[in-house]
């Protein structure tokens, strides 16, 4: 009898190895390597066939071909020389922005120029290779892992090339006897990251092209179909830019004939290789790269024995842990004599970082609100054109700690709606959960409205919360209170954080996503938190804007 398949976990990867402390160390929480698609959320229990499957084809996967790390570093140098040589006829054979004296006989007297031959560069040159390029390498800009974003290794590039030019700058002054232009220097270190960025760029274009070709990936066996192998399959299927491609699954439960995976794209049956004892063969019929195995914690000697035939087969393997009744989605690893030890990590919105996102919040959120000051005039102005009522709507709202406070919206219904509530929470076209109401088509959403929240305009009055203190740019939105009443004890961990003008799941499928996945990311936030993950959540809340993916 085919067991029924339950709904979605959320699976924290633990690599394994031979060294059980290198392995730790390669922790990653997959469902968070970076914004995810819409479809990597859920995982669907059909109740009819899906109406289009798909099965991977043993064989129909081509290779990533190596560019391996001799030719990265090649590369890179010969940017840098580029960049360094384009540098210098900026600044004296274009003479950028101003002129550069050249050598003069005046009456048979001398008279020495600014002016400098590449020639004389080129001991400069060879010493900025030897520093940029040694400081890539020390801090791994050469070893970033395939989930790695744009924006963090932007950031590495562009520090690691800050301070390679501040030591090449105090050498070449200190040591140099001629004099070189200062503004050679700022020139190169702009001209050098611009060429070393946009070289990254393209790599990553043509792999991501590829890679959605089905092209340039690795071949991934999961073992077992139970929650968090279906989680580990939905992730990557969802996700092809990592570059895996999903084989197949091997579990000793046959699965019902109307299951599949739903996903943005399609509605995907992964194809099942046979049972956990057919692992070995599996591997090497089914040219796997690499092998996660999601089974059970009770499965201890099927997890021991997939482990080892993973080492024999010397095919890399990735274990997920049980740990899906967490309600924290970060956890830390430590060894303890190779036994590993797993812990909670606290927020990291203490002491001096609360000071720091604070006095963010009131430089961005301040300058943010003198941007759009006219623009709102105009709004409001549109709002009271289109239906009665006030432009400005104030609703209760919980906060921090349970601290209730007035959040301000541009009215985008008409006046009186939340008298309709409960009859629309029970109707068909309620598309919300037990917590948080959601519609689709809301009767009660004005025609101005519908403009307003599917671009998410409404929400500007909410940068004078910002100012007050009451919200923060970048946090969990705020709920109100009737919604509040209706979570469950792990739900309210997320009231420990300043509620915010943006987050992380509405960059990541906002209204799409089922509430529990919205507090898993809440939580996810208040554990990771950094300044620059506010900046990245900032920015990659313009595209999820111009989408509109997920608003209504």
């Amino acid at each position: 009898m085919p067991r029924p398949r339950p709904g979605p976990s959320y699976a924290i990867l633990l690599p394994a190895s031979d060294d059980t402390e290198k392995g730790l160390a390669r922790l990653a929480v997959l469902a968070y390597g970076g914004p995810l698609k819409d479809g990597d959320r859920r995982v669907a229990q059909l109740t009819r066939r899906p109406e289009q499957v798909i099965q991977t084809p043993p064989d129909s996967v081509q290779r990533r071909p190596l560019l391996g790390v001799p030719l990265r570093v090649a590369i890179d140098a010969a940017l840098i020389a580029l960049g360094f040589w384009l540098a210098h006829q900026l600044r004296y054979e274009i003479g950028f922005p101003e002129d550069v004296s050249r050598d003069m006989i005046v009456n048979g007297v001398f008279f020495p120029g600014d002016y400098r031959p590449f020639v004389l560069f080129t001991p400069v040159l060879g010493l900025l290779e030897a520093l940029l390029l040694l400081v890539f390498a020390v801090r791994g800009v050469y070893r970033q892992p395939r989930w790695t974003g744009f924006l963090d290794e932007a950031l590495l590039v562009g520090s690691s090339a800050l301070l390679s030019f501040s030591a090449l700058i105090v050498a070449v002054f200190y040591y140099q006897k001629l004099y070189f232009s200062r503004a050679i220097f700022l020139y190169a270190l702009v001209i050098i990251v611009g060429l070393l960025l946009l070289w990254r760029l393209i790599w990553r274009g043509t792999v991501t092209w590829m890679r959605a070709r089905g092209r340039w990936t690795e071949r991934v066996l999961v073992v077992g179909a139970g929650p968090a192998g279906e989680r580990v399959m939905s992730a990557l299927l969802g996700q092809p830019g990592l570059g895996y491609t999903l084989a197949g699954f091997v579990d000793d439960a046959p699965v019902a004939p109307d299951w599949a995976i739903a996903t943005q794209r399609a509605v995907i049956r992964p194809e099942r290789l046979g049972a956990v004892h057919d692992l070995p063969e599996t591997i090497r019929s089914a040219a796997i790269d690499e092998v996660i195995i999601a089974l059970p914690s009770g499965a201890h000697d099927q997890l021991y024995w997939a482990i080892e035939q993973c080492r024999h087969g010397r095919v890399s393997f990735t274990l997920v842990p049980d740990l899906f009744e967490l309600s924290l989605d970060r956890v830390s690893i430590h060894a303890l004599n190779g036994l590993p030890l797993i812990s909670t990590q606290d927020s990291g919105l203490r002491g001096p970082n609360a000071g720091i996102k604070r006095a963010f919040d009131l430089l961005v959120g301040g300058g943010g609100l003198l941007l759009v000051g006219l623009p709102m005039l105009l709004i409001a102005a549109l709002i009271r054109l289109d239906s009665r009522g006030p432009a400005l709507y104030g609703q209760r709202r919980v906060g921090r700690n349970g601290r209730h406070f007035t959040c301000y919206k541009f009215r985008s219904m008409h006046t009186g709606a939340h008298e309709d509530y409960a009859k629309l929470a029970a109707s068909a076209d309620y598309t919300g959960d037990r917590v948080a109401f959601k519609m689709k088509d809301d009767p009660r959403v004005t025609r101005i409205g519908k403009l307003l929240r599917r671009t998410s305009l409404d929400e500007l009055p909410n940068l004078l919360n910002v100012l007050r203190g009451d919200m923060s740019l970048v946090g969990p939105r705020p709920h109100v209170p009737e919604e509040v009443a209706k979570y469950d004890p792990w739900h309210r961990q997320r009231l420990g954080l300043v509620p915010g003008l943006t987050c992380l799941w509405q960059v990541n499928g906002r209204s799409d996503l089922t509430f529990d996945e919205q507090v898993r990311f809440d939580l996810y936030y208040a554990e990771s938190w950094s300044i620059w993950l506010d900046i990245k959540i900032l920015l990659w809340t313009v595209p999820a804007v111009v989408t509109r993916r997920g608003a209504y």
